[in-house]
């Protein structure tokens, strides 16, 4: 019977996802992955190449896989501020990318992995802002985009901290959802009219 090779890497990246997040590069063990997986280890050298090319294959999937999870949709400061809302419910179920971007900052640092698929996603993303805020600038649609990220990626890898300055009474997931919510349409609003207001001055000027 013919080898399922991608039956097999999928088994693979599942097991490596659960590891990676649960202990990061550094304490992940290939043996525990391809147990899990149920695959002999040499799998993952044949397939992926070492324990650090399969961290890459894992983030990359994630980060890609959440791309089209989660879209952004409409336009206006609603949208962005829809946009975060869904991306804090999805981390909310599923925190894969969230614990695999904050161990790849902890242990790479500013070494990104998967480089030109990521730069493409978030290229990506950026193109989506600037037609939901249409004027604002890419800088301004990347500052907007991290920090959404920031907000709703935090919220599943630092509980301790949430519940140490804001307590853990009822409803306290809903109220932090709120709050990111209402922080990315602030900042989306401001962008968009400074961007209004920089194409008025430039339309005036030219007719002047």
């Amino acid at each position: 019977m013919a080898w399922d090779t991608e039956r097999t890497k999928g088994l693979l990246l599942s097991a490596a996802t659960t590891e990676f997040c649960t202990r990061g590069l550094a304490g992940a063990r290939i043996d525990r992955i391809a147990a899990e997986a149920g695959v002999n280890k040499e799998r993952i050298y044949q397939y992926f190449g070492n324990k650090n090319a399969l961290f890459d294959a894992v983030i990359v999937t994630a980060l890609t896989n959440l791309m089209d999870e989660v879209p952004i949709e409409g336009s206006g400061p609603e949208a962005m501020a829809d946009y975060a809302g869904r991306l804090f419910d999805h981390h909310r179920v599923d925190a894969t990318a969230p614990r695999l971007l904050f161990w790849e900052g902890l242990e790479r640092g500013t070494d990104v992995v998967g480089l030109p698929k990521r730069m493409a996603n978030c290229a990506s993303k950026v193109n989506s802002t600037i037609a939901a805020l249409p004027g604002i600038s890419r800088e301004d649609a990347g500052d907007l985009l991290i920090t959404i990220v920031s907000l709703c990626d935090s919220a599943p890898v630092l509980p301790a901290l949430d519940g140490l300055m804001a307590g853990d009474n009822p409803g306290r997931t809903e109220r932090r959802r709120a709050a990111v919510v209402r922080t990315v349409h602030l900042m989306a609003a401001a962008l968009a009219a400074e961007a209004a207001a920089s194409e008025a001055a430039t339309t005036e000027a030219a007719t002047a």
